[in-house]
């Protein structure tokens, strides 16, 4: 590594969402000058304000479960994690569970993840029949999968079979205000000297024999460091074709439109207060409780939704009748005394999504760059430990080590759990065990 002392800053992070905010805190808390840089004019502003913010466990691989275990821990131990007081406030963590629907069918996601917590020793209540009935009232036990949309003959089908009750994690649940997560975050990394610079776009990333040297901005500004940090979310490809790293990557990533919708609970039902984060792989959908009494729903990604990757710059914002249709009726069918709300609320954003739609922690090819990429939709969670997986990689990596051949492993501050940060890899291969899809 370059002597740091000829650089204006130790690292510079391309991005103020939440991982970019945590990696930030993370590396200023250990003493390095960091320059946290975003486009946007304030931090969470970009895809992170409209995550559905949902911290649960259901992976589909081992190092995914348990990465999300050790990442749980850091919500309820919010406050002692930020270190500081901040002017908006700290987010409340809403601890309500999460629900897993269970099917009759044993190859289902559902039991694979069931399987791989019982290997990693994730503790899960097995909920029957009556006791979901007694939970979630409002809630339709019949069988209608596998997904489908509305324009399907089959969609409308008499129920098939009755669901076999549901696995449980009572540490489950969300953040209702994600973008002051990412306020908390500045505000704690700019309490152990980190800057921040909002409407800042980067156009250039800078190298100086053969390693990065620092950035160039839409304004002239130059800032210099020995590591960037590409935390770009759905600009992320756009970062590294920059830094010419993007075509000797063999996972790679792109931005996904997505849509999450927001209907009012039953009427009787205060699902705010006793609602739970539930994955209805059955419906190919998941929901949570949302602020006003009302109930936040998402498309688990099934085989049938189309998928729409897009320019991060130009896409369409508005809600689409179709996805509108299909996410709505499939909670109808789930929640029967929902009905179908006349106005439709919700929001529009992306998802930075990889190849295998498992995150990529990693170091790149190019000396001093690193990426935390395609994390949208599935990380959010994991903030705070990714913030330290990528702060041990950087720090193993400059000082030596050869990651590619020999992987760094962290080990989680709450849990000890050991962690291959190899996992996360650009450059593995597709991992067949991955769902392929999103619970929020």
């Amino acid at each position: 590594m370059t002597d740091p002392s000829s650089h204006d800053y130790d690292a510079i992070i391309i991005g103020a969402g939440v991982i970019g905010g945590a990696v930030a805190h993370e590396l200023s808390g250990r003493g390095w000058r960091t320059l946290t840089i975003d486009k946007a004019a304030s931090a969470g502003a970009g895809s992170t304000i409209n995550s559905c913010a949902i911290v649960r466990f259901s992976y589909s691989t081992v190092d995914g479960v348990m990465l999300a275990w050790e990442g749980y821990h850091y919500w309820p131990d919010w406050a002692n994690y930020i270190g500081t007081d901040d002017e908006k406030g700290l987010i409340d963590y809403h601890q309500v569970g999460q629900l897993l629907v269970r099917t009759d069918d044993e190859d289902s996601h559902t039991e694979k993840v069931k399987k791989v917590w019982d290997k990693c020793g994730i503790a899960y209540d097995t909920w029957s029949s009556e006791e979901l009935a007694e939970r979630l009232p409002i809630v339709d036990q019949g069988l209608y999968g596998p997904p489908r949309r509305p324009d399907d003959d089959g969609f409308w089908d008499d129920a098939h079979g009755q669901m076999t009750g549901g696995y449980f994690t009572g540490e489950g649940g969300y953040v209702s205000d994600p973008q002051l997560s990412c306020h908390n975050l500045q505000r704690g990394a700019e309490a152990r000297g980190a800057e921040f610079w909002f409407n800042a776009q980067v156009t250039g990333i800078n190298k100086t024999e053969g390693r990065v040297s620092g950035v160039t901005l839409a304004d002239g500004r130059t800032p210099t460091a020995p590591v960037v940090v590409n935390v770009a979310g759905p600009h992320s490809m756009i970062i590294n074709q920059m830094a010419d790293v993007y075509d000797s990557m063999n996972i790679k990533t792109k931005a996904l439109r997505h849509e999450v919708h927001h209907v009012p609970s039953p009427e009787g039902f205060d699902f705010e207060a006793n609602g739970v984060v539930a994955a209805d792989d059955d419906l190919g959908i998941y929901f949570r409780p949302e602020v006003g009494n009302h109930i936040l729903v998402g498309s688990g990604d099934p085989v049938c939704d189309p998928r729409e990757y897009v320019d991060p710059d130009d896409y369409d914002r508005s809600i689409s009748e179709a996805q509108w249709e299909a996410q709505v009726l499939r909670a109808n069918r789930r929640m029967p005394s929902l009905g179908v709300p006349h106005e439709k609320k919700g929001i529009v954003d992306l998802y930075d999504v990889s190849d295998d739609w498992i995150p990529i922690y990693d170091r790149t090819d190019l000396d001093g760059f690193y990426v935390a990429i395609g994390t949208s939709g599935n990380q959010y969670k994991n903030a705070g430990v990714a913030g330290q997986l990528m702060a041990d990689l950087i720090e193993a990596v400059e000082g030596g080590h050869d990651h590619d051949n020999d992987p760094v492993i962290s080990t989680g501050r709450y849990t000890g759990t050991k962690m291959n940060i190899g996992f996360f890899s650009r450059n593995r291969e597709i991992n067949p065990d991955s769902s392929m899809s999103v619970h929020g």
